[in-house]
């Protein structure tokens, strides 16, 4: 128990800027077998998104609520998940070899793609949110949050790492996941999709509908950075987490609609 508890701060200060505690100590093997609890993690990021919103929304129109929101996550997380996906958009946006795609990925300034990307994305989350009430925005953000991280962790399992492992700025990560880390990623997705139909059933349609988005968007992903890549890098994974955020989002407010 203890060992899964650093485990677990090990997955959160990867993930977020928050410190893991002293006692926590690290070995870099740990970091690969943390991954089981990326999905945790998400789930406290989405909880921090959706307070920012609740509480925000008592004294901002809902857009500067949301964007208040959406900044608070990029503050918890450094941006660590939108800078892969403009890495990534700018590696494969165009008709590039594999090699050039990686060498892009190594590049720190951002192009047209990775500029065009994160507008297309965030302004598509922020968009979404926008259209729902507090009420339907807080367990779409638990939910998607959670679910876009399962996502990147089923993609370690599933993809070869594509670049070079000895100069990967998380080494441990370049291995596959355990499929024990997998199902505790899928189930800790269940268990908060489940909590959500128990809070309010009307919520099954939209967390089914999420949870389809997402698995799509991760079949997706996969398909295409096995063909472009022959595996995944840690950007390719952060691009994921962002699209299957969105799709998670999308898909909710989509059955929010149909339903009212």
């Amino acid at each position: 128990m203890i060992h899964e508890l650093r485990l677990f701060f090990v997955a959160l200060q990867f993930l977020t800027r928050v410190p893991s505690p002293r006692w926590v100590g690290f070995e870099p093997d740990w970091l690969n077998q943390s991954a089981r609890w990326f999905a945790l993690v998400g789930l406290g990021v989405g909880a921090v998104a959706a307070l920012v919103l609740w509480a925000a929304s008592f004294a901002f129109p809902p857009a500067v609520a949301v964007g208040l929101s959406i900044a608070g996550t990029l503050l918890l997380t450094g941006g660590f998940h939108e800078d892969g996906l403009a890495d990534t958009a700018d590696a494969l946006g165009g008709a590039v070899s594999r090699e050039r795609a990686l060498e892009i990925m190594k590049d720190s300034r951002i192009g047209s793609y990775g500029a065009l990307a994160l507008l297309t994305v965030l302004g598509l989350k922020a968009a979404a949110l926008s259209a729902m009430l507090p009420a339907l925005a807080i367990p779409a953000l638990l939910l998607a949050h959670t679910a876009s991280r399962a996502a990147a962790v089923v993609l370690i399992r599933v993809l070869p790492y594509a670049g070079d492992i000895e100069h990967a700025k998380a080494t441990p990560l370049a291995r596959r996941v355990a499929p024990a880390g997998v199902v505790v990623a899928l189930g800790t997705v269940v268990t908060v999709g489940g909590l959500l139909v128990v809070w309010v059933p009307a919520h099954a349609a939209a967390v089914a509908a999420s949870a389809v988005l997402v698995a799509i968007g991760t079949a997706w992903s996969a398909r295409w950075l096995r063909r472009r890549l022959g595996g995944y890098t840690g950007d390719a994974l952060g691009a994921t987490q962002q699209i299957t955020e969105l799709l998670a989002l999308l898909g909710w407010l989509g059955i929010a609609r149909c339903t009212n």
